[in-house]
């Protein structure tokens, strides 16, 4: 079985996460690392897809700036969406050719391996739902976010999977300008969840939907392979 190198981040503030993104994408669109997935949890901030408009955020700039909240401007598909504690953000690094049903096979695959652990750990019903809709629902609410970009063949951003997340903060914006609720796990079930043994399920659903053999690396390891970035 093909493996799927997995580096998790802890909580790293945006910027610097998606310059480790595009690094690993320039690795592997050069076949000289593996398919990779980041497991990050980001303090509050706002990025804005490539269908993203500022009418959607609903604070001021300066307001958000003042409060230390950055926006990012980045090449994913969809409009605005939150990040902050308690979400879990997947980023896989992963050639697309893989996926036969190319990027719609990709979102389902990870759609699915959040609906199946939605499931089986929580008793918990969930659905994908895709165009404008895009992502993973429990009725109508959002508890998935998912939006990507492909660049020469490799994928790269991924989902945001609220757990534990402050569900308050989505009141800043118009969540990927479709004038919907959002939800959490621990919002569902009315209690706090274990983030740490669900980020653990996260990994191990997503690499059985990639068909692959999750191999937990360590940030040291990570630095390492960043090297070759640099070259």
């Amino acid at each position: 079985m093909d493996q799927l190198a997995v580096y998790d981040l802890g909580r790293m503030p945006y910027g610097e996460a998606l310059v480790i993104q595009r690094q690993l994408l320039q690795l592997r669109q050069k076949d000289w690392i593996g398919d990779t997935l980041l497991i990050v949890e980001h303090p509050p901030v706002l990025t804005l897809g490539t269908r993203g408009d500022y009418a959607n955020i609903y604070l001021p700039t300066a307001q958000l700036a003042d409060s230390g909240i950055e926006i990012f401007e980045v090449e994913r598909g969809g409009d605005v969406t939150y990040h902050g504690p308690g979400q879990i953000v997947g980023y896989p690094i992963v050639k697309l050719a893989q996926f036969t049903g190319g990027i719609r096979s990709f979102i389902t695959a990870m759609a699915t391996a959040i609906i199946d652990l939605l499931r089986a750990d929580y008793n918990l019903v969930a659905e994908q739902r895709f165009d404008k809709y895009s992502g993973v629902w429990i009725s109508e609410t959002k508890i998935v976010a998912i939006g990507v970009a492909v660049k020469s063949g490799v994928t790269m951003h991924g989902f945001a999977f609220n757990v534990n997340t402050n569900l308050k903060h989505f009141d800043w914006i118009n969540p990927c300008g479709l004038s919907k609720g959002v939800t959490s796990v621990e919002h569902e079930l009315g209690y706090w969840v274990d983030f740490d043994l669900i980020k653990k399920h996260v990994i191990m659903n997503l690499a059985t939907a990639f068909h692959k053999e999750p191999i937990i690396h360590t940030l040291e390891d990570l630095a390492e392979v960043l090297v070759y970035a640099k070259t």
